[in-house]
């Protein structure tokens, strides 16, 4: 099947993407995309793969769902158009790098130069019906992006994986602690960021693993 992504990632996916469910996934979403109001627009939908390509993944964060205002998911995770208010889970995520690593929260939520230097933003569902959080869940996105972590842990070396929350850290068991870092940490949402996001070190424990490897850390703000 035709798909369009980003070349590196297209190459080592080819075999997913001429499966039978994602055959099934793309007429199920082109429908979608056709008879209802659905995030993120068509050309982002693959954002976080054309903007972090294979060879550099870093770091994965994983998300469940996109955002399902209207302008607010743009294909990466926890990220938002610079035009668009920052969403609660966003700001707490800028407040732990400040107390962190240092820094100024930026004016606005668009990790797009997050993604340029590695840390792969993604989503388990990457498409959602505008206001219906989980509408595009269990419809083939869960299949396809547990294909793409399994990929990232057989295929590459210290990468690490920050996986918040429940829903998050039910993907470890596809990653191989041997040769990646896994950090687990509450969501950062406002309803669970003080039982453990805050105070995590997340983003300084990443950098830190990097460099221990010779690669060059981000930049987080």
């Amino acid at each position: 099947m035709e798909v369009k992504i980003e070349p590196s990632w297209k190459e080592r996916l080819a075999e997913e993407f001429d499966k039978p469910y994602f055959k099934e996934l793309v007429d199920f979403v082109r429908a979608e995309y056709q008879s209802k109001k659905v995030f993120p627009p068509p050309k982002n939908i693959f954002k976080a793969f054309d903007l972090c390509p294979f060879d550099n993944v870093k770091v994965v964060i994983l998300g469940q769902d996109p955002y399902h205002g209207p302008g607010q998911a743009h294909g990466l995770c926890f990220s938002v158009n610079q035009n668009i208010p920052m969403p609660p889970s966003l700001i707490n995520i800028y407040k732990e790098i400040q107390s962190d690593t240092g820094g100024q929260i930026p004016a606005h939520g668009n990790l797009e130069h997050w993604a340029e230097q590695g840390v792969f933003l993604l989503n388990a569902t990457l498409t959602v019906i505008t206001h219906m959080a989980g509408s595009h869940q269990r419809k083939g996105w869960e299949e396809f992006t547990d294909a793409v972590i399994r990929l990232i842990s057989a295929k590459k070396e210290h990468v690490v994986f920050m996986l918040w929350g429940a829903f998050a850290q039910s993907k470890a068991e596809m990653i191989d602690s041997s040769k990646h870092l896994i950090l687990k940490a509450p969501h950062p949402s406002p309803l669970s960021a003080h039982r453990g996001f805050f105070g995590c070190k997340h983003f300084s424990q990443a950098n830190d693993y990097l460099k221990s490897h010779n690669l060059t850390p981000i930049t987080w703000i």
